[in-house]
């Protein structure tokens, strides 16, 4: 079993910026592509970036190209969203999510071709 809960949300001006983190228990996911989803209200869920097991492949959505990187520790079995930049549009709940292997963007950026989640942590952007 995989369990994943995320952490470091919270309230920032536009501008500022947050990191997030996902800790994974249950197994190692060291070999696992992880990414970050996130979902505003009344809005569908929405890919965000991802990062591959081996090697560290990355691909971020056009919307956080250049402002978030996404990273992970092996040793920690974490991963992480450093965010910078942020934007009243970046409001929402962000959840971590894992899969077995990397893929086509088509499938690394819908949400149902994700099989591991978190619960999600709420990130506000506003002045």
């Amino acid at each position: 079993q995989v369990q994943l809960v995320e952490s470091g949300g919270g309230w920032v001006q536009p501008g500022a910026s947050l990191r997030l983190s996902c800790a994974a228990s249950g197994r190692s996911l060291n070999t696992y592509t992880m990414g970050w989803f996130r979902q505003a209200p009344g809005k569908e869920r929405e890919f965000v970036a991802t990062i591959a097991g081996t090697p560290g492949y990355k691909y971020y959505s056009d919307s956080v190209k250049g402002r978030f990187t996404i990273s992970r520790d092996k040793i920690k079995n974490e991963a992480y969203l450093q965010m910078t930049h942020l934007k009243p549009d970046d409001t929402a709940v962000y959840f971590c999510a894992a899969r077995q292997n990397w893929g086509l963007p088509q499938v690394l950026t819908a949400h149902s071709e994700w099989y591991f989640w978190g619960q999600g942590t709420q990130v506000t952007v506003s002045s």
